[in-house]
């Protein structure tokens, strides 16, 4: 049973009512995703690009479980249902344009809007996943300032929030573009690169609200902590399969860093010769298998980062969810065999 068939069972969720909770998620998520590719459908139109039909899964939770642990925290805030829906929307208008910035920098092609461009073009497709969800969310905006939901200077006060909760990730990232010099150790890892790359990733979801809403700190703050440990165990496991590719682009990796300063320095040189001899595809299924102490080491923290985190976001009747939601993004993220070598389980 996953996470979705075990949280059908809870009945309660705190401040929403008696109502089935993931049944709810759903639905406000479906409404905001359908808000996303309604707005931008009637923004391309005319421009010689068509956005063609959803494309099937584009609204399953399977597809949007960050977007739905977003949208739960803003739950567990009090915030009213219009405006989760609102923010639920803004979010995925951040999420293509983050997706459309990764895939230029790492050359590949995750995608945001189903289109008739060539599917070769890549690189444009990005460009206009970027365009369009920055334009998309200042319609979204603009048509809650017609509603009177938000005034003229709330609908600025947000265009600006959606840029400045994105640059502390993309400065980060500008600094390895080129490569980088020297390899940090784990610790520095973790709070010079990590902590901005994904740990406050992870908290722009909360960028627009705090600057429109009255919140309780006392309450969101917990909240965005627990988000943030969940993108830091997130981006540990990305360590974990892109061990190879980052070692030979120069990237900062934990996993790397591990393995660069630990004790056995054979070890680094049989990770850049292994990385270099081995196709991409093999590599990030078992490259980390050679080397046990770091596996270990970094399966362990990353699943202390989840369990942590999740444990901190999910209400107390919603608990019996981390596991399998730990499951969850083991598979999503391909380590769930790194995690049984390293003799965890979710």
């Amino acid at each position: 049973m996953n996470i979705f068939d075990l949280m059908r069972q809870s009945t309660v969720m705190s401040g929403i009512g008696e109502r089935d909770p993931l049944g709810l998620l759903e639905e406000e998520l479906s409404e905001a995703l359908s808000l996303y590719w309604n707005s931008a459908q009637e923004i391309l139109a005319g421009s010689g690009i068509t956005l063609l039909e959803k494309p099937a899964g584009f609204l399953k939770l399977e597809n949007n479980f960050f977007s739905a642990i977003f949208l739960y925290s803003f739950h567990r805030a009090g915030i009213p249902r219009d405006r989760r829906v609102l923010y639920a929307a803004f979010n995925h208008c951040l999420r293509g344009m983050v997706t459309g910035c990764d895939n230029i920098l790492d050359d590949e092609y995750k995608k945001t809007l189903e289109t008739d461009l060539p599917a070769r073009a890549t690189r444009f497709r990005s460009i206009i996943d970027i365009m369009a969800s920055d334009r998309v969310l200042f319609s979204i905006a603009m048509a809650a300032c017609s509603r009177n939901e938000l005034s003229h200077e709330q609908v600025l006060q947000a265009s600006t929030a959606s840029l400045h909760t994105l640059t502390a990730s993309g400065i980060q990232e500008a600094t390895e573009e080129q490569g980088i010099g020297s390899i940090l150790t784990p610790e520095d890892i973790l709070s010079n690169v990590h902590h901005y790359k994904t740990g406050l990733l992870f908290n722009c979801p909360w960028g627009i609200p705090s600057v429109l809403e009255k919140l309780n700190p006392d309450i969101v703050t917990p909240l965005q902590q627990a988000l943030y440990s969940i993108g830091m165990g997130c981006q540990i496991m990305d360590d974990m399969v892109d061990l190879g590719r980052d070692t030979r682009r120069a990237r900062h990796n934990y996993v790397a860093s591990l393995i660069y300063h630990g004790v056995d320095r054979d070890l680094w040189e049989q990770l850049q010769a292994k990385a270099t001899a081995e196709p991409e595809v093999q590599d990030r299924a078992t490259l980390l298998l050679a080397f046990p102490e770091a596996l270990e080491e970094s399966a362990r923290l990353a699943q202390r980062y989840l369990s942590d985190g999740l444990s901190a976001l999910f209400e107390r009747q919603h608990t019996f969810a981390v596991q399998p939601s730990i499951a969850f993004l083991y598979k999503r993220i391909g380590t769930g065999h790194f995690m049984a070598a390293a003799g965890l389980s979710a």
